[in-house]
């Protein structure tokens, strides 16, 4: 089994991560660390695992009776984290937060998109998790980019409130967020840096604009992006390119019909419909933000750095109605 530890356990990623750890079949929580709610049981947070555990929330626990530590720490902190780890800590880490996710602040940590890094995954030891947005739409470019097909890119993604953390806030709030629909951080979202490094690590001479234009959702959780761009390849082609490159990608699933959100959330599933109109390909990219944009695919990364096959206790059925 391997030994797990949580550090920063209140959040809902960590919450997620509670619920498929406590359902994998190789997997052991020895610990879940938070420093507000210490003392208290798990399941009086996260209420949907009532029943399921008796875990209650350690403010410090020992590292080094773990095989690997999940952080889900607010962005910023994990670099702390890390830096005041004991010295003789050996187990590996997947960090979900973005403080290592840029080649310039990597410090070590591999950069955790299985559908691009999986070898070098199985060879880390520490993992930077991808964002969620950046999931989402990696997962639209990386079959164009390998062979040097990607023009200027045009990105509308809408997201729901999960999106945003735990931490209450005017655009989570129900009176604000219910029945509204609204735009932020046009054109300089913070995961575009980590779209652009991996861009570059398959197609080293792209220099056209990612224009990412991200959206709140009035819905809890789940990704819908609309990618699109000039491409000369046909529609029949475009969607071989997208089957020969995810053949062996257990999560990534292709449709000719067009998808929606549900079928993606509660599930590690990205699914992806590609359709062509005039010059234009179109790409439809939709994950759940909890699961395949963060626990779920840390626990993905897991199962890669321990040799176990990827899909093991990540076989979720979308909520669907």
């Amino acid at each position: 089994m391997i030994k797990v530890g949580i550090i920063g356990g209140a959040g809902y990623t960590a919450g997620e991560l509670i619920r498929l750890l406590l359902n994998h079949p190789q997997a052991e929580i020895c610990f879940v660390q938070s420093n507000s709610q210490g003392g208290l049981q798990v399941s009086d947070v996260h209420t949907d695992l009532i029943g399921d555990t008796d875990l209650v929330f350690d403010t410090k626990p020992e590292m080094n009776q773990v095989d690997v530590l999940f952080l889900c720490m607010g962005h910023g902190r994990s670099k702390d984290f890390v830096h005041g780890l004991p010295s003789n800590y050996k187990g590996k880490i997947i960090d979900l937060s973005h403080d290592f996710r840029l080649n310039e602040a990597a410090e070590g940590f591999v950069y955790g998109l299985p559908e691009c890094n999986r070898e070098q995954i199985k060879q880390s030891n520490r993992i930077a998790n991808p964002g969620c947005f950046a999931t989402s739409i990696q997962l639209a470019l990386l079959p164009l980019a390998a062979i040097r097909k990607l023009s200027e890119v045009h990105v509308h993604a809408i997201t729901g409130s999960t999106g945003a953390g735990q931490a209450a806030s005017d655009t989570t709030h129900f009176s604000w967020r219910n029945n509204n629909v609204s735009v932020y951080k046009s054109f300089s979202h913070q995961h575009l840096g980590e779209i652009g490094e991996t861009v570059l690590q398959l197609q080293p001479d792209f220099k056209e604009a990612i224009n990412f234009v991200p959206m709140r959702g009035n819905y809890p959780r789940g990704i819908m992006a609309s990618v699109y761009m000039d491409c000369d390849l046909s529609e029949e082609t475009a969607n071989e390119l997208f089957a020969d490159y995810y053949n062996d990608h257990p999560f990534v699933v292709m449709t000719t019909k067009n998808p929606d959100l549900k079928q993606v959330v509660n599930t590690n599933k990205a699914i992806l419909f590609v359709k062509k109109y005039g010059t234009k390909l179109h790409i439809v990219s939709l994950i759940d933000n909890l699961l395949k944009g963060a626990s779920g695919q840390a626990i993905q990364n897991m199962n890669l750095l321990f040799g176990l096959d990827e899909a093991t206790g990540l076989r979720l059925k979308p909520v669907a109605f």
